[in-house]
C-alpha cells in the first residue's frame, strides 16, 4: 500500500471514530488544564491546542522518556518566565497557575533540548 493510500485510510479511519482531539475546556475553578507528554526530543498534546482564548491555565506534562527532562513555560511575545521545573522518568508534575494572555506562550524542554513550542494565536474572539 502506498504511502498517500495508508494516510488516507487513517484519515477515514479517525473521521469514522471521531477521535479527532477536542479544545480544552476550563474546570470548575477556572483554570484550563492542558495535558502534555514528553518523549525524548518532542511533546504531545491530549488535545488540540487550536483555539485557546486568553485566561488561566495549567499545564500538566508527563515524562515519557527514559530519563530526566524538563518543563520551560513562557510568554510568546516578551518571554517571561512563566514556569521552569524538572521532570524525573515516569513522574507526572503540574505547572502553577498561569495567566495567559494574547500575547501567547511557548513551551519546551531545556534539559533535554527541543525546539520552542510557540502558540501565539490566542484570541478572545
Amino acid at each position: 500500500m502506498t504511502l498517500i493510500k495508508s494516510l488516507v485510510l487513517t484519515a477515514a479511519m479517525a473521521l469514522s471514530l471521531n477521535v479527532f482531539a477536542a479544545t480544552p475546556v476550563a474546570n470548575d475553578d477556572g483554570v484550563v488544564e492542558i495535558y502534555l507528554d514528553q518523549y525524548g526530543g518532542h511533546f504531545t498534546a491530549r488535545d488540540t491546542l487550536a483555539s485557546l482564548k486568553p485566561g488561566k491555565y495549567q499545564f500538566i506534562i508527563s515524562n515519557k522518556a527514559e530519563k530526566l527532562v524538563g518543563f520551560q513555560l513562557q510568554n510568546f511575545k516578551t518571554h517571561d518566565q512563566l514556569d521552569m521545573f524538572p521532570i524525573e522518568p515516569g513522574q507526572t508534575k503540574k505547572s502553577s497557575v498561569v495567566t495567559v494572555t494574547e500575547e501567547g506562550f511557548r513551551f519546551r524542554c531545556p534539559i533535554n533540548p527541543t525546539p520552542w513550542y510557540d502558540l501565539d494565536t490566542i484570541s478572545a474572539k
